[in-house]
């Protein structure tokens, strides 16, 4: 939202360190403006937008997002948020291309699709609409104590979501200081079109069966009976910290434990041979275990005609996974009602212990292995712009464009036969778009 004044001073201050301590723990809070107190009582801010995203010949998402925050006094907020999109297009299952057509069974077994010769082998039915309800409240306890606590539901057609946070902040020095102290719970139920796959079982493909009931009966074979669920926990501990009346810095650590069901029922692994030619399509397999760190640190200042921020993610797993992230905005008032902004970042990570591009035919099947390219070694950058200008009445208008391109590499694989002339780690670009309009 547009800053009223280029100066900070002692009141915003204070408000600009609780929003910056929610605004980086995600988890722990419903909305950004949840620390926004100063509202008087019947007062209702609505935000509502419609964002885009497209990738280049895969995934396409529409987005609509509304919030709503009423203020009650100076110390209690209530914020409110609904998300409805809905995905379709095409997403890589993980099998790698070939010198010749290749066929591949549905999610569900009701049917198959063909990949030409020496494309990457991409699933084209994926269609999913999800629908996500928020809630939270926040309250100023004593001048010194504040409660954050909320809920949230999130339900697809394969999938389904439920969750509760809660956060604590104590100020100090004058409110030039903020500690913070958050948790969340997350229970998920995983209900895959087809059933979840048995780990590492061949997939059944129609035209290798003289019968369907053949067919039938090897597909049943490699699924297992009923849903699964995963629960997590998170933990955060940040300070944020007012360095002078334009300047702050906010320093966080999360600790996040992951246990349940962690396979994509959707993907698969190529095994071939030293030809590099496929012999046979396994389902991936996950550990169901996942412990993850992340140190965050962030500085943000007010500039005579702007804010800019510069934010560093250091994340690392048990899955020997670890990422860093580079981020930056920058905003500028061309006049008091009209700003523009640019956003830049860049991501890099290396691979989780169990990523393999592909599966080899004389090698014994390891006991965890996925070619999912998005636990592999990546980089990724992020160029953005944002336009937003306040109308009367206090309504205020923007307008966001941003492409992203990802860069996926060999792990260090070596790559046999045939394969080398194909482009087994294509780069992805994507598009998103968004319209926001606040009242």
């Amino acid at each position: 939202m547009t800053q009223k004044n280029n100066q900070i001073n002692a009141r915003q201050s204070k408000q600009i360190a609780g929003a910056l301590a929610l605004a980086s723990c995600g988890l722990f809070a419903t909305s950004g403006h949840a620390t926004e107190l100063s509202k008087k009582a019947d007062d209702w801010k609505v935000d509502a937008a419609l964002m885009y995203y497209g990738e280049q010949d895969r995934v396409q998402a529409v987005e609509a997002i509304g919030t709503a925050q009423k203020a009650f006094g100076d110390d209690s907020v209530l914020d409110l948020k609904l998300v409805v999109d809905s995905l379709t297009g095409a997403s890589a299952s993980g099998a790698v291309a070939q010198s010749s057509s290749q066929t591949f069974t549905r999610p569900s077994g009701n049917g198959q699709y063909s990949v030409a010769a020496g494309d990457t082998p991409l699933d084209d039915t994926f269609h999913d609409t999800r629908v996500q309800a928020n809630v939270g409240w926040s309250e100023v306890l004593t001048p010194d104590w504040k409660l954050n606590v909320g809920a949230y539901g999130s339900k697809e057609f394969d999938y389904m979501s439920m969750g509760l946070n809660a956060s604590i902040e104590r100020g100090f020095n004058k409110d030039n200081t903020t500690l913070f102290l958050g948790t969340a719970y997350s229970f998920d139920v995983v209900d895959p079109v087809g059933g979840r796959p048995v780990d590492l079982s061949s997939m059944a493909v129609r035209d290798n069966f003289a019968s369907e009931e053949a067919y039938r009966s090897a597909f049943d074979a490699t699924r297992q009976s009923g849903s699964d669920n995963k629960q997590t926990a998170d933990v955060m501990l940040g300070i944020t910290q007012v360095l002078s009346q334009r300047w702050l810095l906010q320093a966080n650590y999360g600790l996040s434990s992951v246990n349940g069901y962690l396979t994509d029922p959707y993907k698969v692994l190529s095994v071939v041979d030293n030809n590099g030619i496929t012999q046979d399509l396994l389902y991936e397999s996950r550990p169901d275990s996942r412990l993850k760190h992340s140190f965050y640190v962030m500085t943000k200042g007010a500039l005579d005609a702007g804010v800019v921020d510069f934010s560093y993610r250091y994340n690392t797993d048990d899955w020997d996974l670890k990422s860093h992230t580079l981020e930056t905005h920058y905003r500028y008032y061309f006049t008091g009602n009209f700003y523009g902004q640019l956003h830049l970042r860049y991501y890099q990570q290396t691979a989780a212990n169990f990523y393999q591009p592909f599966l080899m035919a004389d090698t014994p099947l390891p006991e965890f292995a996925s070619a999912d390219y998005r636990i592999g070694d990546m980089s990724a950058y992020t160029i953005g712009i944002k336009f937003g200008h306040r109308l009367s009445g206090g309504h205020e208008m923007s307008y966001r464009l941003e492409y992203y391109q990802q860069d996926p590499k060999n792990n260090g694989t070596t790559i046999p036969g045939e394969l080398q002339n194909f482009d087994l780690f294509p780069t992805q670009k994507a598009i998103t778009a968004q319209f926001s309009y606040s009242f």
